[in-house]
C-alpha cells in the first residue's frame, strides 16, 4: 500500500511539473458585448459569490493552448430542445442575441462535448445566458475518457448545494451570469469528453447555453 501511495504522489508531482515547467502565457478570452450595466446585489441565492468585489489575477496557461471545443460535436440530454440546436454551444458565437443560444427543458440536464481525442485541459469557460443577470443552479462540470461518464470521471466545478444531482455536495459558489461567462480551472486534467450540468435558474426552470470553450492541448 505504501508503494502504491508513493507512486500516486510521484505521478501527481510529475504531472504538475510538466505543466508549470512549460512557458506560460495569459489566457486570452474574446468576450462578447455586454448587454446590461451593473450587477444586482439583492439576489436571494444561497452561497452567492460577490464577484463584483473581486480582482482576479491573470489566468495562466502553457504557450500554444487553444480552444479545443470550437466546432466539436455536442450531445444534449434533452433530445428535443425548446429552441436552438446543440451545435450552437461550440460555434464561437457568444453574443446574447436570439438564435445564439439553446434553451433546454426543465429539470437536471447536461450537454457533452467530444474533443475527439484525449486532451490536457487547462480551463473551461461557459456562457449560459447573459442577456440579464441570472444565477444557474446545480452547475457541475466534469471530464472523462469515455462518453458515458461511468469511470475515470474528474469533477472540475460543483455548486450543487443539496446533492440533487448525486455527485456529492458541491463546495463551489453560485455566481451571477455576465458577458464574462465563468472561467473554470481545468487543472491539467486529461480527458476526451467534457460534460456540463445545470438545473434551472433564478428566472425560470429552463436551462440555457450560449457557448462553451475548452482550452487545452491534445495529449498525444
Amino acid at each position: 500500500m505504501q508503494n502504491i501511495l508513493s507512486l500516486i504522489l510521484l505521478i501527481e508531482i510529475t504531472s504538475c511539473y510538466s505543466v508549470y515547467s512549460q512557458k506560460m502565457e495569459r489566457l486570452q478570452i474574446r468576450y462578447p458585448m455586454p448587454v446590461f450595466v451593473g450587477t444586482p446585489t439583492d439576489m436571494q441565492v444561497d452561497n452567492l459569490e460577490r464577484t463584483w468585489e473581486l480582482t482576479l489575477p491573470p489566468f495562466l496557461v502553457p504557450e500554444g493552448t487553444t480552444n479545443l471545443a470550437l466546432g466539436k460535436l455536442v450531445e444534449c440530454s434533452d433530445e428535443d430542445p425548446l429552441t436552438g440546436d446543440p451545435e450552437l454551444i461550440t460555434d464561437g458565437d457568444k453574443e446574447a442575441t436570439d438564435g445564439s443560444f439553446i434553451e433546454i427543458h426543465e429539470g437536471p440536464r447536461y450537454v457533452t462535448i467530444d474533443l475527439e481525442q484525449p486532451s490536457v485541459i487547462y480551463a473551461v469557460t461557459v456562457w449560459h445566458y447573459h442577456n440579464k443577470a441570472r444565477v444557474y443552479y446545480d452547475v457541475v462540470v466534469q471530464v472523462a475518457d469515455e462518453p458515458d461518464f461511468l469511470i475515470g470521471v474528474t469533477t472540475l466545478f460543483n455548486n450543487d448545494l443539496d446533492n440533487s444531482l448525486g455527485f456529492g455536495v458541491g463546495e463551489d459558489m453560485h455566481y451571477i451570469e455576465t458577458y464574462e461567462g465563468r472561467l473554470i480551472d481545468g487543472r491539467g486534467t486529461v480527458g476526451r469528453y467534457v460534460r456540463l450540468y445545470s438545473n434551472g435558474n433564478t428566472d425560470n426552470a429552463f436551462n440555457h447555453y450560449i457557448e462553451v470553450e475548452v482550452y487545452g492541448k491534445p495529449s498525444q
